[in-house]
């Protein structure tokens, strides 16, 4: 069954730890959203509050995926642009499906949603969004029209000895 999405939700408790869920699984399954495993909610929870910050004040939007169930199963955020000269592009971050429903083509729907959305935001022409190399998420983006324009060789430190590449992918709307 397909996932049902909704684009700036209200942001209420059950909203708020179904995403804190989400990302704590998402990253304790070796998901590359910004944390390393183990982590708990509470590592989350700061992340969870800057995107907060940002929605509140109208820089960044929200979507999310939601399971048969009604559970929080896949989120972006959506970034706008605040300099003036890169206002024609969003960034996405914080890419996540939950790993229970990983294998099920939700990845592809998130995306696919995400690029639905963003083409109804006036003036915006491109997506960008960076990812974590050695994961196959470039790969995974790349299916979904995402071209790599830039690569950022050792930027990411996951741990000692484990440094990967930082890549920068693109989706022109035009």
């Amino acid at each position: 069954m397909p996932l049902t999405f909704e684009l700036d939700p209200r942001i209420d408790p059950a909203l708020r730890d179904g995403v804190l869920t989400l990302w704590t699984d998402v990253s304790n399954a070796g998901g590359a959203v910004g944390f390393v495993p183990p982590v708990t909610i509470d590592d989350i929870r700061p992340e969870w509050v800057g995107h907060l910050a940002a929605i509140s004040e109208g820089r960044t939007r929200l979507l999310v995926g939601y399971d048969e169930e009604g559970a929080v199963a896949a989120t972006t955020f959506i970034a706008h642009n605040t300099h003036r000269l890169m206002k024609h592009w969003v960034w996405l971050y914080t890419v996540m499906v939950h790993p229970r429903h990983q294998g099920k083509g939700y990845g592809q729907d998130l995306m696919a949603a995400t690029e639905a959305a963003v083409r109804g935001f006036e003036g915006i022409e491109a997506v960008r969004l960076t990812c974590r190399g050695g994961t196959g998420a470039d790969r995974f983006y790349a299916s979904c029209g995402y071209k790599e324009v830039g690569r950022v060789p050792g930027a990411i430190r996951v741990g000692p000895g484990d440094d990967r590449d930082d890549i920068v992918m693109l989706l022109p709307l035009g």
